[in-house]
């Protein structure tokens, strides 16, 4: 079983930047997309990002677009997401997960979830 592994969340304060880091056991990494998703509280996870196997098509969420890169790295079965003007709102914990095509990603998820990683952002 694919075990997901995030990291890289934390403090920061509005209009700052993070990098965060989804690491990804197994070998059939590159031969799936990955997208990233984040829970506030009290609220559903929501799609963020999406990056196709090759890394050479993305997706972003409307509230994220402009301001959010992701990437990967297949050669390190790694995903990342940098995060910059960050607002008060991108403040939730947020995951990675893997879907069959770039398109199907939002809805359709591979692998279980993992703990997720913690971003606040303070006003």
């Amino acid at each position: 079983q694919v075990q997901l592994v995030e990291s890289g969340g934390g403090l920061v304060q509005a209009g700052g930047s993070l990098r965060l880091s989804c690491a990804a056991s197994g070998r059939t990494f590159g031969t799936y997309a990955m997208g990233w998703f984040r829970q506030a509280p009290g609220k559903e996870r929501d799609f963020v990002a999406a990056i196709s196997w090759s890394g050479g098509s993305t997706y972003y969420a409307d509230s994220v677009k402009g301001r959010f890169t992701i990437s990967r790295d297949n050669a390190k079965t790694t995903v990342y997401l940098q995060m910059n003007s960050l607002k008060p709102e991108d403040t939730a914990v947020y995951y990675c997960n893997a879907g069959p095509t770039l398109g199907t990603v939002q809805r359709t998820n591979l692998y279980n979830w993992g703990q997720g990683t913690q971003v606040t952002v303070s006003s």
